[in-house]
């Protein structure tokens, strides 16, 4: 007899379809953990080099992140979110940092958006917003002035512009409107003030963006920051290197948060299925083999050739499989990091992190799946006595197995009690509970598979025996071999749930806006603009002859605390500011107030939507912990709580609270009740929409997530349709001879054949039914906890769902059945 690898090299040459599976589902693996993986590396090491402060080796600036602790004892660990906003330090650090040895110049550093006011001559040639700075910041930015001189109190310098020198130009500044005169021009696009007075108009006075440091001569980088650390004392975080591009551009760090989640949250998801599918996979080709290895006991190899042998094909397939499987993973990170470039998600200096290691650990996975599911699979055909070994492998085995019956039950048991747990709770805990819900019922399909399997042949077999005799022979041969349905059964039920949930999660949550706007706008106008509305629109608004009432509102957002398990995290709620009267805000827009009075809306109060309210523990009169967008603490009071949050903001609150705590003060919306003559005038302040313009506008803020669930449906979808394909391909072609013998038995062809769709749409139906199921048992406390409603599921998406999943069972087994049947005949 031939060793082990003889016997490995012989059974991958003669028996080439169910080691061609095997690969199929060993590259999707590969090609799915190296692209999460790659998505992952590139989130934790993303970086952008510094433009702005290039020429200050330096920065002084406050920490952008909240802090906090959660866990207790050794479980302790240090966690963090990310301002709304912007985080500033105190301007007095200034003359601290100037006096430290090595430091050439601090210089103060304020960017703050400016708007001009209609004015002749223009400010800026086209556009109608730009940002302003203070003039100290040229010496590390290089701007240079190419006529007039530096601003001092009372002027300004204008770059881009139409403008004279001595030119009287208006400009709306966040400290409010104001004339200046201009005493000089550059060709750098923007607006400079004088540094004092910069920080005066900025909208935060005593506060600094950052502070750029200039070394003295001979002083390295190094040793400046050592240096400004020093003397700084914790009072700010010194930034050095590419860190001071994170300092310039807060996208990164919600970039790298983005990236993060989806390799390691997504990614570990879809590596687990990719992985357990794969397994099955393996499993199942060593399964289909049973008569190999029986008639290798029968004739002496010992179950330490066995378990040599499938060790061996596995050494064999999988190393190639994983390097074939890193190509398209490669290919598919690139793909989808470049989408989320284009989409605005990642900033354009970020680049994609290739290195050899996630592609190593996907190699890895490969083989260790192959070697583990290899071996699990062998453990009954090395350890059979000879003389059973034939008589075992003639029927397939009707017990159920010691280890996975117990582990299947508990996992089922565990969905079980997770779905109370998450119809019991609101807002994120239910989403996050309802996540290990989907987890636990996918783990209880795949263990008790053979025992789900019969179940269903049962009774899906019971309208089959009354459909003719293909379908009769269908429902048999189900039932007699229920472990290769359930092989077949559960990517596909695989593909079905997530997919469901993936999709359907975005459905019912841009329902339920899209009819909380509907129901809630009451406005006759919305007026936008893309720099923001004036300062005094609402004055200028309600001036307007047949305008009733106008609200601006200033959208940004804040951090709340959540409570866990006894522990406290910080997450983040949209806001609206209400620029305006409060009690006119009843007449633009109903929150479909349930407690309270939003009249009472004052400095220092806020109203909740009801979800956050659920969530925090919060009531009326309570004052309830906020972090302001700029991390500041605060404590307002609680005066009202209402229902339309999803379709509007979390927490409104006067805009006042947020003056000197937003980089912008300006609204970027105003709802104006008032005739429809009323919008000519209007058009004044930016552009004038309906209602039905409200809901548009506000439905492309949540493009980003539906295309991002759009995609991760289609990786896992995609990924357990093609491994249910592979599954059936190889099932039906290792059923040759069984084929054969209905034709010899006189079995038409045409009765083959039927009776293989009949199988397929058995194995469909059952894999639809399951999903489906475990999708709305995940969904349903899903979406009650985080819009109060039922899911919406869209009859013609779940019914496309439903058909390509039976389209691909028919096409899988079709196909090659009629190959089968062309050998056996030609």
């Amino acid at each position: 007899m031939s060793g082990p690898n003889g016997l490995a090299r012989a059974a991958i040459r003669f028996k080439p379809s169910a080691f061609i599976g095997t690969l199929v589902a060993l590259m999707m693996t590969a090609m799915i953990v190296s692209a999460c993986g790659i998505m992952l590396e590139t989130g934790v090491r993303a970086s952008v080099p510094p433009s702005r402060y290039e020429a200050a080796p330096v920065v002084v600036a406050a920490d952008q992140q909240i802090r906090y602790t959660v866990g207790s004892g050794e479980d302790r660990s240090a966690e963090y979110v990310q301002v709304p906003d912007r985080a500033r330090v105190d301007a007095s650090l200034v003359r601290t940092v100037a006096a430290a040895p090595g430091v050439a110049a601090a210089v103060p550093d304020v960017v703050f958006p400016v708007q001009p006011v209609p004015s002749v001559p223009p400010v800026q040639k086209g556009g109608a917003s730009l940002n302003a700075q203070g003039w100290g910041s040229t010496a590390f930015t290089g701007t240079e002035l190419t006529e007039g001189a530096a601003p001092r109190t009372g002027d300004v310098v204008l770059g881009g512009s139409a403008a004279k020198i001595g030119d009287r130009v208006r400009l709306e500044t966040p400290a409010g409107a104001q004339e200046f005169r201009v005493s000089g021009l550059t060709r750098d696009q923007g607006v400079w003030f004088n540094t004092s007075e910069a920080v005066r108009l900025s909208g935060h006075p005593g506060k600094l963006d950052a502070i750029a440091v200039l070394p003295e001569p001979g002083v390295s980088a190094g040793e400046l920051s050592g240096q400004v650390r020093q003397a700084v004392d914790g009072k700010a975080k010194i930034r050095t290197a590419d860190t001071r591009g994170t300092l310039e551009d807060p996208l990164l760090a919600t970039a790298k948060e983005t990236l993060i989640a989806l390799g390691a949250s997504f990614g570990g998801i879809a590596t687990m299925v990719a992985v357990f599918t794969a397994a099955g996979t393996v499993a199942l080709s060593v399964g289909l083999r049973r008569r190999e290895f029986a008639l290798l006991r029968a004739i002496g190899a010992t179950p330490r050739q066995i378990r040599r042998t499938i060790a061996t094909e596995a050494l064999l397939v999988a190393p190639l499989a994983g390097a074939l499987g890193c190509v398209p993973g490669v290919a598919l990170a690139n793909w989808w990091f470049g989408q989320l470039k284009e989409k605005g998600a990642v900033p354009e200096a970020v680049e994609l992190a290739v290195s050899p290691l996630p592609l190593s650990i996907a190699v890895a996975a490969c083989l260790v799946t192959a070697l583990i599911a290899g071996w699990a699979a062998a453990r009954r055909p090395a350890k059979i006595k000879p003389g059973e070994a034939l008589a075992d492998a003639a029927v397939e085995r009707v017990g159920l197995g010691k280890i996975r019956t117990p582990l299947g039950i508990a996992a089922l048991a565990g969905g079980v009690a997770l779905t109370g747990v998450a119809a019991s709770t609101s807002g994120e805990d239910a989403a996050n509970t309802a996540l290990g819900v989907v987890m636990c019922f996918m783990l209880a399909v795949a263990l008790l598979g053979p025992l789900i399997a019969r179940v269903c042949a049962g009774l899906f077999g019971l309208p089959l025996r009354a459909a003719g005799a293909s379908a009769s022979l269908a429902a048999a041969n189900s039932r007699a071999n229920a472990r290769r349905l359930a092989s077949a059964m559960t990517p596909i039920v695989l593909a079905m749930a997530f997919s469901s949930v993936l999709i359907f999660l975005q459905t019912s949550t841009d329902r339920a806006t899209e009819e909380q706007q509907r129901a809630g706008i009451k406005a006759d106008h919305l007026v936008s603009a893309p720099g923001g509305l004036p300062l005094d629109a609402v004055d200028r608004a309600e001036s307007v002859p047949g305008v009733t009432a106008a609200v601006g509102l200033v959208r940004t957002s804040v951090l709340v605390p959540s409570d866990t398990a006894g522990d406290t995290s910080w997450l983040s709620a949209s806001v609206q500011g209400i620029q305006g009267d409060p009690a006119a805000l009843a007449k633009v827009q109903d929150l479909d107030v349930r407690k309270g009075s939003m009249g009472a809306l004052a400095p220092g109060k806020i109203a909740l939507d009801q979800v956050v309210a659920d969530r925090t523990g919060a009531k009326v009169g309570d004052r309830m912990q906020i972090r302001l967008p700029d991390g500041t603490p605060a404590e307002p009071e609680i005066v009202a709580l209402y229902g339309r949050g999803l379709g509007f903001a979390e927490i409104t609150l006067p805009a006042a609270d947020l003056r000197g705590r937003v980089t912008s003060p300006y609204a970027q919306d105003l709802l104006v009740r008032g005739t429809p003559e009323a919008a000519d005038a209007l058009a004044e302040l930016g552009t004038v929409r309906d209602r039905a313009g409200y809901a548009t506008a506000a439905s492309l803020d949540r493009e980003l997530n539906a295309w991002g669930n759009r995609v991760m449906a289609a990786i896992l979808g995609g990924f357990a349709a093609v491994a249910a394909a592979n599954t059936l391909v190889m099932t039906v072609l290792d059923r040759r001879r069984e084929l054969g013998m209905l034709r010899l038995i006189g079995s038409t062809r045409r009765q083959v054949l039927g009776m293989i769709r009949w199988e397929a749409l058995l194995v469909t139906g059952a894999g639809v039914v399951l999903g489906s199921a475990i999708a709305l048992a995940t969904l349903v406390p899903m979406m009650k906890g985080l819009t109060g409603q039922a899911p919406y599921v869209p009859p013609l998406v779940y019914g496309s769902f439903v058909a390509a999943i039976a389209l691909l069972g028919l096409t899988a087994t079709a196909l090659p059945a009629r190959a089968a049947l062309r050998d056996r005949t030609g």
